[in-house]
């Protein structure tokens, strides 16, 4: 089973900028997509181009905001929206579907922002999250995709030291969320497969930052300890363009 995530930074661009093409190219059985920026009608109104795929959809109230969506060639037995906690429900930022032998939760987790003004609120988010993924596993394995929002390691971006503790996404604070993920058994999978390789998920627009491979890897395939033996590939599609994110992909065997 091929699984993508990708943070297309807008679907409607990204229509625009032949993402029919990037995902017939893909091969995937399942793509999640994060920041949507589109309500639920209009995910759909702009992926009528699409065939062949089931769409789930979770908007946020605000108009034009964040949003998730997952287009799967087979139909999901189940859906769930948000982790049920109104704090955190009204961005749009979690579909769960349910498979036969696993869940697949796609998450846009929240920016700390400029100077880290929600810092503070990113820190629940992530311990509500993780409380959320350990209860779907107590009914099945778990593999959570998306945008995290957070470089784990000094190898995951390309300049760690004048980012630490200053800009988002790259705080102690960020750090230890994903230390709780990967602690709690959760399989970073692209680690997993390539534990020393350098490659990026994400690149700002400014200075040619994508032109000159100065990134972060941001976008996450993880799974549950048990799923790890079924990974057969977890790769980052650099060359994959229509964003400032690059698509992910995990290969299961299950």
């Amino acid at each position: 089973m091929r699984l993508v995530s990708w943070n297309v930074n807008g679907i409607r661009a990204a229509m625009k900028k032949d993402f029919a093409g990037s995902l017939a190219a893909m091969q995937t059985d399942v793509i999640c997509l994060q920041e949507t920026k589109a309500q639920d009608d209009q995910v759909h109104e702009a992926l009528q181009g699409i065939s062949g795929y089931h769409i789930y959809t979770n908007s946020a109230v605000k108009k034009g905001y964040s949003g998730t969506a997952i287009l799967s060639k087979k139909a999901a037995l189940g859906v769930r929206l948000d982790m049920g906690i109104e704090e955190h429900d009204q961005e749009g930022r979690i579909i769960v579907v349910e498979f036969e032998s696993f869940f697949l939760l796609t998450v846009y987790t929240p920016n700390s922002g400029s100077e880290l003004k929600r810092l503070d609120y990113r820190q629940r988010w992530d311990l509500e999250f993780l409380s959320f993924m350990q209860k779907l596993e107590k009914e099945k394995p778990v593999v959570a995709c998306g945008d995290f929002n957070v470089a784990h390691q000094p190898i995951d971006l390309a300049r760690p030291k004048p980012n630490y503790n200053k800009s988002a996404g790259y705080t102690q604070k960020e750090i230890d969320g994903m230390d709780n993920i990967t602690g709690a058994g959760f399989v970073d999978s692209f680690r997993f497969k390539h534990p020393e390789d350098i490659k990026y998920s994400w690149w700002s627009y400014r200075a040619g930052a994508r032109a000159k491979n100065v990134g972060w890897r941001i976008d996450y395939f993880v799974t549950s300890a048990g799923l790890a033996t079924s990974i057969r590939n977890a790769e980052i599609l650099n060359d994959v363009m229509g964003s400032d994110h690059c698509p992910v992909l995990l290969d299961l065997e299950i």
